[in-house]
């Protein structure tokens, strides 16, 4: 008789494991800001990961948003532009 396959997800995501050579140094300093944080050195290697692509994400849309602003002329609607210049009238700083 076969047996039912339970599965129970223990987190939001499947962890993958992957071996990732690094230099030594790095090596130590991860392993003594792991301890120093009390966390495991998977989780203190998945948040800089994910914090250094996050970053890098940024700096490619900040790249392409430069990118379009320097080819198109800045020109702002004059009606918005009053709107603008009005509701700070109002406000005070």
């Amino acid at each position: 008789m076969r047996r039912p396959m339970v599965w129970y997800n223990q987190s939001y995501t499947r962890n993958v494991k992957t071996a990732v050579s690094v230099p030594e140094d790095l090596y130590l300093l991860a392993e003594a800001t792991a301890k120093r944080l009390r966390v495991s050195r998977s989780h203190l290697y998945a948040t800089a990961l994910s914090e250094y692509l996050a970053r890098v994400q940024s700096e490619n849309v900040t790249s392409q948003l430069n990118k379009i602003y320097s080819e198109e002329p800045a020109k702002l609607d004059d009606v918005l532009h009053r709107a603008q210049l009005q509701s700070m009238k109002r406000n005070i700083w």
